[in-house]
């Protein structure tokens, strides 16, 4: 399904990206040495449930996971990439982590996802890994728009990763959103310029690159969610929800 939200729909979208970039913002604030990523969960879930706003995640069971995911935030450490299942983890310091939040509110969702080293140390290449994510992101929000289409964005994602010299896997990508998380179209982080759907206003996108060091395969851990960097390798993703609008496209998850 390809959902096109009417003025009153974005409003509410705008609404429910702001929420989901504070509760970031604070999250990311309040990851330190020593944090637990069950903490890092709990927080999330009274953040949400304060806001009177819902979890995406709670209940979500895709074809690919085992069962509901039953948490509030996706949590990835170092060589976990994506759909991270907070466990009894103590963060250390260079830990690179990445926090995959989305969240319901007012009948309307959005996802975003940030990288960060946590500490002070600063091990190699981990800073690098970060800056191409969010890079890439920026470049897909660049040439988004009405008439464009979903290979524009994607070829401008590919292209900075591609430079880069990172290997790019397309299993797992960008989509639609709007009054549930995971809506077509998919967005591959590599593509062909000219191709697929053609963007609309009121068209609400999740982008989101993300990129492992050497491989551009994944493993599944033994909880059925996290994926993880065949080669033990570090990661890194960095995501927003946008609009499309008569103008161009427009940030919504970004703090007010």
């Amino acid at each position: 399904m390809i959902e096109i939200l009417n003025p009153t729909m974005l409003a509410r979208a705008g609404d429910t990206g702001a929420l989901v970039a504070e509760i970031l913002h604070t999250l990311k604030g309040r990851s330190a040495v020593g944090t637990s990523l069950l903490d890092i969960d709990r927080w999330a879930k009274a953040m949400i449930v304060e806001a009177g706003a819902q979890s995406c995640y709670v209940d979500y069971e895709p074809s690919f996971g085992r069962g509901p995911f039953g948490h509030y935030i996706c949590t990835a450490v170092n060589d976990a990439v994506l759909h991270g299942r907070p466990y009894d983890y103590t963060l250390a310091d260079g830990d690179l982590l990445t926090l995959d939040l989305a969240v319901s509110k007012a009948g309307v969702a959005a996802d975003a996802a940030i990288s960060f080293l946590v500490g002070d140390a600063q091990p190699p290449g981990s800073a690098e890994l970060i800056e191409v994510t969010e890079r890439a992101l920026a470049a897909g929000i660049a040439v988004a728009g009405p008439g464009a289409r979903i290979g524009d964005l994607s070829h401008a994602i590919g292209t900075v990763l591609r430079e880069e010299g990172y290997p790019i896997n397309t299993e797992f990508g960008g989509h639609g959103i709007g009054s549930t998380m995971h809506q077509d179209p998919h967005v591959p982080n590599t593509g062909r310029p000219g191709r697929g759907y053609k963007l609309r206003p009121g068209l609400l996108l999740a982008l989101e690159p993300w990129v492992m060091a050497d491989t551009d395969k994944l493993v599944t851990d033994a909880d059925g969610w996290t994926l993880r960097s065949a080669t033990g390798c570090r990661t890194a993703h960095s995501e927003h929800t946008i609009a499309i609008t008569d103008d161009g496209a427009r940030i919504l998850t970004l703090p007010r």
